[in-house]
């Protein structure tokens, strides 16, 4: 998702990782090959904290506590800041609490499984216990999470980890760093002369290929951070109904509004990220909140029709990474 500067060289490198494509983007090729070990490491310590899917993972153990305080490491306690703060700042948008309607969807593993499982889903109107229901002591380090209430970070657990990876390959390697999870990109460092080239569009894709479907635009960013949340990618459907991953905690049902993506540009991944997935929550009135929050941003409607929010940095020519 990025391209090099006129007058810099960069290297990249795909994989994969935390269910999503991951890609590297170093302005010193020199450099490349370490900063992937460090990445994939990095990736390892957040998927071993975070993950849903991972019987093992210090976020699933935290399922039947039943409130009783739990000792987690200082990475889940960052993480879980992380998606309390985007739940206060969005006025319960975007809130941890929805991991049993996710899994009540049919969203109850990696997605790669998914689309293999043809078990019918009942939907249920039924609203998230809240994000105000956790109890996180940062001084104590522990979590009390209540009976019934089980966790999902999908919503920042991804833009978090792009942040800090980027944030800390460039203070190891010296240079300018790119780091896209699934779409979710966080850059640090020395940037390359005319900025990170990061194409926007309703699906990730191949950094050389041109969308296959809806508008997309390319733009240039310098620092910070660029996110993209959608309901036209992570689809699947469950005895004649069409799902997506975004869920709207009021429901516990998939977000039904009028765009179906949205792009958030911020200080960091993770307040770009928060930003666009409450977008889509909040629906037809996202674009006046995005304004009043002063985050550029690309909105897509359903219809294909493009609005932009004050600050969207300007278009870039289309360029291969």
């Amino acid at each position: 998702m990025s391209a090099p500067g006129k007058t810099r060289t960069t290297a990249a490198v795909d994989r994969r990782a935390l269910g999503t494509g991951v890609r590297l983007v170093v302005t010193d090729p020199a450099m490349l090959a370490s900063c992937s070990l460090l990445l994939a490491r990095h990736l390892a310590e957040v998927d071993a904290a975070c993950s849903r899917f991972r019987a093992d993972s210090e976020l699933s153990g935290l399922d039947g506590t039943a409130g009783r305080p739990v000792r987690i490491s200082p990475l889940l306690a960052d993480a879980l800041t992380v998606a309390l703060h985007a739940a206060e700042a969005t006025g319960g948008a975007v809130d941890p609490t929805v991991g049993s309607a996710m899994d009540a969807i049919g969203y109850d593993r990696d997605f790669t499984l998914i689309q293999e499982d043809d078990r019918p889903v009942r939907l249920t109107v039924r609203r998230a216990p809240g994000w105000r229901t956790v109890r996180l002591d940062r001084a104590a380090g522990t979590v009390r999470v209540p009976t019934g209430v089980r966790l999902d970070l999908g919503a920042t657990a991804k833009a978090w980890a792009a942040d800090r990876a980027a944030a800390l390959l460039a203070r190891a390697a010296g240079c300018g760093v790119l780091v896209s999870l699934g779409g979710d990109t966080a850059v640090a460092g020395e940037p390359p002369a005319d900025g990170w080239q990061i194409r926007v569009q309703d699906i990730t894709g191949p950094v050389g290929e041109t969308p296959a479907q809806g508008p997309h635009a390319t733009v240039g960013l310098r620092s910070g951070g660029l996110a993209t949340s959608g309901t036209a990618a992570r689809t699947w459907r469950r005895g004649g109904h069409a799902l997506h991953h975004v869920v709207d905690p009021r429901t516990g049902l998939p977000v039904r509004g009028p765009w179906r993506t949205v792009s958030v540009a911020a200080a960091t991944c993770a307040a770009a990220n928060t930003a666009s997935t409450a977008a889509l929550v909040k629906g037809a009135g996202a674009e006046r909140w995005l304004t009043r929050q002063g985050l550029p941003a690309r909105l897509v409607a359903r219809d294909g029709t493009v609005a932009t929010t004050p600050g969207w940095p300007a278009a870039a020519p289309e360029a291969a990474a």
